[in-house]
């Protein structure tokens, strides 16, 4: 490369770093997030309009507390892998990359938390390998909880995804610190960088499974409240059939990449879940809803966590 185009390059580089790239960007994200709710808005309503107001109130408040839990999870790893890292600088981090998810391509999150834990002297390798093994986590721990729908769940669901009884013990092996550093190291090689800072430790995995569980528990309980209030059955059979079924969702949708966000996936596996005990039209309305609370509780956080970041800044 000649010093003409190392000089070009370094100025395209420090453009994207720089506070009007990163400023348009986060307002392409934040109005994809608000695009996603509007989008829906009909079904949105009329969905609402379902639900008893306390129960909407109580089913926000728990997408405002799963997204923090899973914030926790991802801070076990990132912490597991490197120097300590503050709370308020994980907020900061995970709150304002999570909102560019919303954005297409699905990559956008990983591209901004490592951008932004640099601001923080995080190498992006770390910030992005933590949130991969974050996510893998998820998928781990959701298994388990996907497993249950399978025991508790109808006949004709175990018929149709007894592939999550084969996968779960090849993800709980892979998620193993023995395998998963070595995957991580081959990877990082491939791409030409340097290693992670440390190993992940099996407490670095243990806490981040431990956060990862709560979440599940808390999304799985707001999908509860609001089928009960729709008419099924308050049991603890029917809880723990919806904490399943979600997670059985989630991870269909997760692994079908080919549908965006896994649009339509996660209704059908949790229909299929549930349908011996609510209809598929009430569960429509509250995945449609529990889509739509989660994607305000990242937008609202995500704000907030970008105003503290610029007000950082200029203080």
């Amino acid at each position: 490369m000649t010093q003409n185009a190392k000089s070009i390059a370094g100025k395209i580089i420090q453009f994207l770093r720089g506070p009007v790239f990163r400023t348009g960007f986060m307002v392409l994200a934040v109005v994809a997030a608000i695009w996603a709710v509007a989008s829906n808005w009909d079904e949105v309503t009329g969905a609402l309009a379902r639900l008893s107001p306390l129960v909407t109130l109580s089913a926000l408040v728990l997408a405002m507390v799963y997204v923090p839990i899973t914030m926790l999870s991802w801070r076990a790893v990132l912490n597991n892998i490197g120097e300590p890292v503050d709370r308020k600088v994980a907020r900061r981090i995970f709150f304002s990359s999570q909102v560019a998810k919303y954005l297409p391509g699905g990559v956008w999150n990983f591209v901004a938390a490592a951008e932004i834990g640099q601001d923080y002297k995080i190498a992006g390798r770390r910030s992005l390998f933590a949130l991969l093994i974050s996510m893998a986590v998820s998928v781990g721990t959701g298994l388990v909880f996907a497993i249950l729908a399978l025991v508790f769940g109808p006949a004709q669901v175990r018929a149709d995804n007894a592939w999550v009884a084969w996968f779960f013990p090849v993800v709980l092996v892979c998620l193993t610190p023995w395998v998963l550093n070595r995957l991580v190291r081959i990877a990082l090689k491939v791409l030409g960088r340097e290693p992670l800072e440390r190993d992940l430790t099996i407490t670095g995995t243990v806490l981040s499974a431990g956060w990862a569980c709560l979440s599940w528990i808390i999304i799985g309980f707001q999908l509860w409240i609001m089928l009960v209030n729709l008419g099924m059955p308050a049991e603890f059979s029917t809880l723990v059939l919806s904490m399943g079924g979600y997670a059985l969702g989630w991870i269909a949708g997760f692994i079908t990449v080919f549908i965006p966000a896994g649009l339509g996936v996660r209704e059908v596996a949790l229909a299929a879940v549930l349908s011996t005990v609510v209809g598929p039209g009430e569960v429509v309305v509250v995945v449609l809803l529990s889509r739509v609370f989660t994607t305000l509780a990242d937008l609202l956080l995500g704000i907030t966590a970008s105003g503290f970041m610029r007000a950082a800044r200029k203080g």
